[in-house]
């Protein structure tokens, strides 16, 4: 890896969610030059089986040429996470609970001990839609991601809110239904019960909706509205 700060250096960033494992070289300026992604082991119990999927992702990303300009690695997880001690407890990856992820980045060998840092990923999709995106301008925002779970992300008076862990403005697990479904959490109806991209398609199903013959589609959605019922992590 180059020394922080070289000229045309580039960031890792490592996106990890409860479907995929992504990771990205990027510039300093935004430009995404470089992407792979692996699906997430996240039926697994073995916290490392979890962590080979990174591992996958960055040697992914250290196959590239450019990962010689790479100077630092960003990492966005599901959450809960705590920036402070690098660690995470992804609601939907139960084999990670305080996960010390940051620590596990560090000591590949292809970061080399290079500078790690960690944020929610709804944050860092935050600090990126008011940095370039919907919310660029805007002194105070709250964005929203649905996908495999809810999350969420603050600007207050034009900064980018965290809080002291990272999880300011998670609203996934806010309940919604008092008399909901059960939540990996430990508590029912949260949003994320509802309102999740998981959620809606195992809803849309339970409703006789069905995918077009052919559409690639269905089959995943199929797949992820019977881990829904069954009350797996999502």
């Amino acid at each position: 890896m180059s020394a922080p700060g070289e000229n045309g250096s580039m960031i890792a960033a490592i996106d990890i969610g409860g479907t995929k494992i992504a990771g990205g070289l990027v510039a300093p300026d935004g430009t995404l030059h470089h992407r792979t992604e692996r699906p997430t082991r996240r039926r697994a119990t073995d916290p490392g089986e979890v962590f080979a999927t990174v591992t996958e992702v960055v040697a992914d990303l250290a196959a590239d040429p450019r990962w010689a300009r790479v100077d630092r690695v960003g990492v966005g997880s599901a959450g809960p996470v705590d920036i402070a001690r690098g660690t995470v407890s992804p609601v939907n990856i139960g084999a990670w609970r305080a996960f010390p992820v940051v620590a596990e980045v560090r000591a590949l060998p292809q970061v080399a001990g290079a500078p790690v840092a960690l944020g929610g990923d709804a944050v860092a999709m935050t600090a990126a839609e008011h940095w370039r995106g919907a919310a660029r301008g805007f002194a105070n925002a709250l964005c929203l991601v649905v996908s495999t779970g809810v999350g969420a992300g603050l600007v207050l008076d034009g900064r980018v809110y965290p809080g002291p862990t990272g999880n300011a403005g998670h609203l996934g697990h806010i309940t919604v239904d008092l008399e909901g479904e059960p939540c990996p959490c430990g508590s029912r109806g949260c949003l994320e019960r509802v309102a999740s991209g998981t959620a809606i398609a195992a809803w849309a199903l339970d409703q006789g909706w069905r995918a077009p013959a052919g559409a690639p589609s269905g089959a995943t959605a199929a797949a992820v509205a019977d881990s829904a019922r069954a009350g797996d992590p999502i």
